[in-house]
Parts: structure tokens; sequence; C-alpha cells
């Protein structure tokens, strides 16, 4: 079908939209910031933890050559073909009742309950087995867990039970096979096994990580399944998958896409039928969570949720905002269930079948991120399966060196985390909260500047710098505010003072701000040249001991450092504490 051009309408006269001519003014827009290349994808371009390059720009070449028709298998919601929401999965860690109740009837459709199994009779008497999806996270107890399940279900009388069971076939191989035999034969909703990819992403682990060890892992629970005599069919229908979903909502939806890919590769390879897709269960990232300004959580964990709800996961948990400080509170499970009560029934994502299906950018990220998880489930194939591969530290040593790259872009705040290394408030007051049974370990990407945070809050006066700034307000406000910025983020407080060019005006101000060991500089680069070595100068005669620079300084006498964007910054932390008499 051709469109008649129309010369009235008001666009006629918009040239047409090529790459080239894209090429042509984003050229023009790097050469008048200084940036001199001959190719604007690769000037703008970026990298994942993975090596997986994000383009600027995307068109319809850069589709992968058979992507399949977008809302078709493997990318939909398994266990709801025609699109339906995603099982509301609320956490529960201590026995109570009463939150289990309000959960379940403020919208929370599905329960993990992290419990002792002899907890298990008490939170669930009133409630109707039959219409919940259930998963139990008992660990070393996992068979005793599902026992209780099992008689308490037939005291009340719930013939159907569906979830899972919570067994781990690499670390308790027998229970896995005893329990998956039960659901196999008796319980058609109701699966045995997780694979549980988190604990890869806990650890520090990349996208393209956490998904080659799950794969792994869940071959490795094939092998166990079938080894002990269920069919092909029977050992895919008892697995289910948790990923963590973080508030990088791209790559999260391509990782449940890419996910659903690979494990569809696997059921082909195996002889598998049409009922072996992926379920999936998909958790906000634990390690993205912070301490500090828990609120922004919300907002981490909305995106996170919406991530999830795109990329088709079977199920949703979204962890409560104050996760790290320790035990959820009524109203932090509320904001969580209803995180998702929004995305469902307020802006409908649920509604659309594979939504990010037919993206050029998704399609492309979704192979890429395949791609490299594939390399990596081989290598680990090749190390003789994943038992074998944790064992001889291959694992553990890939996912420790993509910790230490992504820690030093966070020291570097090329990574940053709003409240903690950008943005922080020291005024801050945290809600307490109740200690969790048993706290998760793993990483926090927060962790390293909330530790310095904690140290200043524990001193009897908070370690403070004193920003000198220099000439008129506009010459200064940027650097003051990005050196203000880079001190809070460790817990130090600055004060400003200056607002002139006189040295000694400006040393005044500092013995009046009550002195100090440290003092950074803060304007712009031709007022450094005329003034910063008579102000550090008089700033050294009024006591200070060290002496930094907000920008790149230059040769200046009496300037010992500078600050800058991309400086490791928990480096400068350390050494004001240091400068500062601060023990570490």
């Amino acid at each position: 079908m051709t469109v008649p051009h129309d010369e009235s309408r008001s666009d006629a006269a918009f040239p047409p939209v090529t790459r080239e001519r894209w090429r042509e003014l984003a050229l023009g827009v790097l050469r008048k910031s200084g940036v001199e290349t001959g190719s604007p994808e690769e000037a703008l371009a970026s990298l994942t933890y993975d090596g997986v390059t994000i383009a600027p720009l995307y068109d319809a070449s850069d589709l992968p050559p058979d992507p399949g028709l977008p809302g078709s298998a493997p990318y939909i919601r398994g266990s709801r073909p025609e699109g339906g929401s995603w099982d509301v999965r609320q956490r529960h860690e201590v026995p109570d009742p009463e939150a289990v109740l309000a959960d379940l009837e403020n919208g929370v459709t599905s329960l993990w309950l992290a419990l002792e199994p002899e907890d298990l009779p008490r939170v669930l008497e009133r409630v109707h087995l039959e219409l919940i999806s259930l998963t139990l996270d008992a660990g070393g107890r996992t068979r005793e867990a599902a026992g209780v399940l099992f008689e308490l279900a037939e005291r009340k009388g719930s013939g159907a039970l569906a979830g899972n069971l919570g067994a781990d076939a690499l670390g308790d191989p027998e229970t896995a096979i005893e329990l998956a035999r039960i659901c196999a034969e008796g319980f058609g909703d109701l699966r045995a096994v997780v694979v549980d990819g988190t604990p890869y992403h806990d650890e520090g682990g990349s996208d393209a990580e956490e998904l080659g060890c799950s794969v792994a892992a869940g071959v490795a629970a094939l092998r166990t399944l079938t080894g002990a005599g269920l069919t092909v069919e029977e050992a895919f229908g008892q697995l289910e998958f948790r990923y963590a979903a973080t508030a990088d909502q791209f790559l999260t939806i391509a990782k449940l896409r890419a996910a659903r890919g690979l494990w569809a590769r696997v059921a082909e390879v195996c002889g598998a039928g049409t009922g072996a897709g992926q379920r999936q269960h998909a958790v906000t990232s634990s390690a993205m969570m912070t301490a500090r300004d828990p609120w922004v959580n919300m907002l981490r964990t909305t995106l996170a949720c919406f991530a999830a709800g795109t990329g088709g996961a079977d199920a949703v948990t979204v962890q409560p905002f104050d996760a790290r400080l320790g035990l959820p509170d009524a109203f932090a499970r509320r904001i969580a269930r209803n995180t998702q009560a929004l995305l469902t029934e307020e802006a409908g994502v649920a509604r659309v079948i594979d939504p990010a299906g037919g993206s050029w950018y998704v399609e492309r990220l979704t192979e890429d991120l395949a791609e490299k998880a594939w390399e990596w489930f081989q290598e680990i194939e090749r190390a003789g399966g994943m038992a074998a591969a944790q064992d001889s530290g291959l694992v553990a040593e890939r996912l420790a060196a993509t910790r230490r790259r992504r820690a030093a872009n966070i020291a570097r705040r090329r990574d940053p985390i709003t409240g903690v290394s950008e943005f922080p408030n020291l005024a801050e007051r945290l809600p307490s909260r109740q200690a969790r049974p048993g706290q998760a370990a793993g990483v926090h990407y927060a962790q390293e500047f909330e530790a310095l945070r904690d140290l200043a809050d524990a001193q009897e006066t908070r370690p403070k710098v004193f920003l000198a700034t220099i000439g008129p307000v506009a010459a200064h406000t940027a650097r003051e505010s990005f050196a203000a910025n880079l001190f809070q983020s460790g817990g130090i407080a600055t004060v400003s003072g200056g607002s002139g060019t006189d040295p000694d005006r400006i040393a005044a101000d500092f013995i009046a701000a009550g002195g100090g060991a440290v003092v950074c500089l803060c304007s712009s680069d031709r007022l450094y040249g005329e003034h910063a070595e008579a102000v550090a100068a008089a700033l050294r005669h009024a006591g200070a001991k060290k002496v930094w620079l907000a920008g790149r300084k230059g040769e200046f006498a009496g300037v010992d450092a500078d600050l800058y964007a991309g400086c490791d910054a928990l480096g400068v932390l350390r050494t004001t504490f240091d400068d500062l008499g601060v023990a570490r």
C-alpha cells in the first residue's frame, strides 16, 4: 500500500530520517563538545559488564537474523500464554498470620514462605490453599516443610496445590528427587525444584553470568531427575527458575527474555515437548538495595518490577524498601504489593503479551545477552558441569572478577547510587526495624560508601571539610556542589565560605567556620590560574593541612590533589578520614 503524499500537511517539509543524517547531526554536537571522532556510534556506545555493546541508535538492521514474532514462544509468560497477569508473590520470613492475611486480602496472589516447618500450620491455618500459589524456602529442612504442607492440605481438604516446594537439586539431590516424584504423580501445578540464579547475582555477577549459571544448574537438575527415573517432560515440569530484577529496566527485560530462549534451546536439544517452557520467578535485586536513603528503593523496585513484568516473569516479588534495615513493617509490605497492583491494574503492564517484543533495541540486546550467557554455560559444561565448576572455583573466580570491575566503577561513581554516592542526605533519620533472622549474605553495591557513612555518624563530632569558594557565585557553584556531594557521600559535612578573591578574607571565613585539617578550593579554571596558589597559602597559614582542588588542578603550589568526575571517590574519602584523624 502506498500512502499519497499530501503537500498541505504541516510535516511535508521535513526531510526523510536516515542513519546517515543522524550521524551528521551527532558528529556536529560531539565536535562542539570537543570530542573528535569519525564514528558517533563508537563515541556514544557503552559496554555492559558482559561486554555487550549498547549502541546510541537502533534500526531494523540491528534485528537478529531470526528474532521470531513478537509475543511468540518462548518470550511469553509460560504459565499464562494468553497474556494474563503475573503472580504477585510476597515473601515472609517470620510466622505472622495477620501479615500473611493482610497481603492476601490486598492483592497478593502468591506466598513465598521462608519459615521453619513447624510454623507453617499456624501461618496457613486461615488461608485457602487451593486459591493461591505457595513457594517454600526451608533450606535444609525442605523435606520436613513439604511434609507439613501435604498434611495441612489434606486436613483442610485442599486437594489442589500450586507453587514450588523449594528443593535444591544441586545441594540436596535426594530431597529433590523424592519431592519431584510426589509432585509429578499427584500435583499437576506444584513443582519441586527451584533453580535459583539470584545467589550468582548477589555475589556480584553480571546478567549473562547469572543466566549461564542458572542454565547450567537447570541442566544439572534435569540430569539428576531423569537419572532417577523421571521422564524428560516430567523433569522439565518440576523446575522453576528465579532471577534478579534490577533498576536497569532494559537489561532486566532482555535477561528474562534471553533466559526463556536459552531454556527453549535446552528443551529442544533434550527432545522435550512444547510444555517445557521456563517458568520464572523474578525478585527485585538485593544487591541494588540501600540502607541509606532507603525510600529511594521504592523507585528502584518499581523500575525492576516493571521490567520483570514486561520481560515476562510468571511471578514477581518486590522487596520492601526497608529490606536492608531489617524486617519490613506493615507500611513497607503495603508499598511493595501496591507497586505491583499499580503496574498491573492501573498501568496495564500485564495486558500485553511480550510488550518489548519487536523493539529493535530489546531484540538485539536479548540476542547478544543470550549469546554471552550460552558461551558461559558452555564453559561451565566443559569444566564438568555446575557442581564441578563450583568445586573448582571457576564460578567464584568469574563472579569475583565482575564484582571487582563493578566495585571500581561504583568507587568512581561511574555507576552512581542515588542517595548514597550521589545526593546523600546527612540529616536523614532512618526508620527503626526489627533485625532479620539470619540476614542474607551477598554483595550490596552501596556497602563501601555506607560503611564510611556509618563511621562518620559514629564520631562525637561529624568530620568536616571547608569548601573555599573563589570568585562570584557563577564561577564556583558547579564545582562547589560537586565537591560537597562527593565528601558528603562518605558522611563528611561540608562548610562553604569565601565568594571572593581575597585570600585573607577566605582564610578568615575558614577560621570563622571552625577551621579544620582539610579544605577544597572551588572555582573556575581561569580564577584558579589567578588565585589558587595565594588562597592555598593563606589557608595553610590559617591551619589547613590538606588542600584539594575541585577540577583538574594543573600545577599550583600548595595544592595537594584534585577532585574530578571519575576520580576514585572512595579513595578520596578514605584519605580524608585519615587526614582528619578519624580511625578506620
